[in-house]
C-alpha cells in the first residue's frame, strides 16, 4: 500500500477513534487498538518503518508523560502502599504465566520466562491515557495508581534486563548518559522553560524531544529499551510540570493529537487473527492466567488502601501493553519465541489492555471529587 494512502487511512482512523472515544465514553487507546486490528486484518494496512518510528516515539512520549504525573510527595507518603500493590502486581502474574507456559503449554524455559515477563506488566501508557482522559490524573487516587504502576513496571524492566540483557559498549554508555541526565536536567530544564517558555516556536518542547530521541537511539544501540530511564526522567521533572500546567498541556496536545495514537495502532496491526483463531483456547487461558493472578494478588491490598475504589484500581493494574509488547518483540527478535507464540502473547497483552479498561470505565469508574478524593487545582494543592 502506498505511503500516502496508508497515512491517509491512519489519519482518518485517528480522527474516528477520537470521536468514538468521546461519544462512547471509552479511552481512545482501546478504540485505537481495536481499529488497528481491523485495519491490519481486513483492510491490508501493514506496519512500515515510519509507522514503527512514530509508534516507538509515541510509547516513549507516553512513558515520559506518565512519569511527570507521579506526584513524588504522594509517592513518598504512600511508599508502603505503592511497593505492596506494585510488587504483587508484578510477582503474581510473572510466576503464574511462567508456570503455565512452561508446564501446561510446554514452552522452553526461556520462552516461559518471556511469557512471565510480558504478562507481568501494568501498562503505563494505558493507565496514563485513561487517567488523563477521565480527569483522574489530577486526583489523589490517580496519582497513587500511577505510583503503583511505576513500581510494577520497574520490576518488569529489571526482570527483562536481568534475564536477557546483552551488554555492549553502548549499554554502558546508555547507563552513564542516563545518570548524567538524571542529575543535570532537573537543574537545566527549569532555566530553559523560564527563558523560552512563552515563545510560540516552543523551544522547550523541542529540547525535550532531543532528549527523548537521544534515549531512543542509545537504548536501541545498547540492546535495551529507553522506557524505564525515560519514565524516571519524567518522575524527576514532575515537580516542574506540576507547577507549569501550560507546558504540560502543550506537550499533551503535541503527543495525543498525532504521535501517541500510532503506538496503539501498531499494537493492533501486530495481531494476526488467523493464528489466534487456531490457538484460541491457549489464548484465553493465558489471558485468564494474567487477569486472575492479578486480581487475586492486587485486590486485597487495593481494597485496603483505596476502599471503595479497590476494584477500579485492580482492573487498571491488570492492564498491559507497553512493556508487554517490548518483552514479546524482544523474544521474537532474539529467536526465543516463534511467530505463533509471539501472536499469542501480543494478543493477550492487547486484550489485557482492552478488557480490564473497558470494565473499569463502564462499571467502576469513580466520579471526580468524590469523598476522600481531593481535586488537584492548578497550584498543585488539594
Amino acid at each position: 500500500m502506498a505511503t500516502n494512502l496508508t497515512a491517509l487511512i491512519l489519519a482518518l482512523l485517528v480522527f474516528v477513534a477520537s470521536v468514538i472515544s468521546i461519544e462512547a465514553g471509552l479511552a481512545a487507546a482501546i478504540i485505537e487498538i481495536t481499529l488497528g486490528t481491523l485495519a491490519g486484518n481486513f483492510f491490508g494496512v501493514q506496519t512500515t518503518p515510519w509507522i514503527d518510528f512514530l509508534a516507538g516515539m509515541g510509547g516513549i512520549l507516553l512513558t515520559f508523560l506518565a512519569g511527570t504525573e507521579v506526584n513524588t510527595k504522594i509517592m513518598r507518603k504512600n511508599l508502603r502502599e505503592s511497593l505492596l500493590i506494585g510488587g504483587v502486581s508484578f510477582l503474581a502474574p510473572f510466576l503464574a504465566a511462567f508456570a503455565f507456559a512452561y508446564w501446561a503449554a510446554g514452552w522452553t524455559l526461556q520462552a516461559a520466562e518471556i511469557a512471565g515477563t510480558a504478562l507481568s506488566t501494568t501498562s503505563l501508557a494505558v493507565v496514563y491515557a485513561v487517567l488523563v482522559e477521565t480527569g483522574l490524573s489530577n486526583t489523589d487516587l490517580g496519582k497513587r495508581i500511577m505510583a503503583a504502576t511505576f513500581v510494577t513496571d520497574i520490576l518488569t524492566a529489571l526482570a527483562l534486563s536481568i534475564l536477557f540483557i546483552q551488554i555492549n559498549v553502548y549499554t554502558i554508555l546508555f547507563g552513564i548518559v542516563s545518570i548524567v541526565l538524571f542529575v543535570a536536567l532537573p537543574k537545566i530544564y527549569p532555566l530553559i522553560t523560564k527563558r523560552y517558555g512563552a515563545k510560540v516556536v516552543e523551544p522547550e518542547i523541542k529540547f525535550l524531544f532531543v532528549v527523548l530521541f537521544l534515549f531512543m537511539w542509545l537504548g536501541d544501540a545498547g540492546k535495551t529499551h529507553a522506557a524505564l530511564p525515560v519514565f524516571v526522567l519524567g518522575l524527576l521533572l514532575s515537580h516542574l510540570f506540576e507547577h507549569n500546567l501550560a507546558l504540560q498541556k502543550r506537550l499533551r496536545v503535541v503527543g495525543f493529537a498525532i504521535i501517541t495514537p500510532f503506538f496503539f495502532f501498531k499494537g493492533g496491526l501486530n495481531v494476526g487473527l488467523s493464528a489466534i483463531y487456531a490457538n484460541l483456547g491457549l489464548l484465553l487461558a493465558f489471558l485468564a492466567v494474567k487477569l486472575v493472578s492479578k486480581f487475586i494478588a492486587v485486590f486485597p491490598f487495593a481494597r485496603y488502601y483505596h476502599d471503595q475504589h479497590g476494584t477500579y484500581t485492580t482492573l487498571l493494574m491488570s492492564t498491559g501493553l507497553t512493556f508487554g509488547t517490548i518483552s514479546s518483540l524482544y523474544g521474537l527478535q532474539a529467536g526465543i519465541i516463534d511467530q505463533v507464540q509471539f501472536s499469542l502473547l501480543i494478543t493477550t497483552v492487547i486484550l489485557s489492555a482492552i478488557v480490564p479498561t473497558f470494565v473499569a470505565q463502564r462499571w467502576f469508574a469513580p466520579s471526580i471529587g468524590v469523598e476522600g478524593e481531593p481535586i488537584w487545582v492548578e497550584n498543585g494543592n488539594g
